[in-house]
């Protein structure tokens, strides 16, 4: 993923968490889901965007929410 990708990935998620929980703030390797900075209506929000940002098609993986459950985690899957 190069850096214009990463900060689109950033600026999507800040916005989602904001609405979620009025913070702005999460590092790159904070877990997004686990810890509750967004909720499953989020979630399926995160994988429309990663599917049409990234060209990937979750339908033909084994679904794991720590696949996606930060932006470190979210490069890798990319990758």
């Amino acid at each position: 993923m190069d850096e214009n990708a990463k900060q689109k990935l950033r600026e999507f998620l800040t916005e989602a968490i904001q609405r979620q929980t009025g913070k702005s703030e999460f590092s790159d390797g904070d877990s997004l889901f686990i810890s509750g900075l967004l909720d499953s209506f989020s979630m399926m929000n995160l994988v429309m965007y990663i599917e049409e940002a990234f060209g990937l098609d979750f339908s033909s993986l084994e679904f794991d929410v720590s696949l996606i459950d930060s932006v470190n985690a979210i490069e890798t899957l990319v990758a």
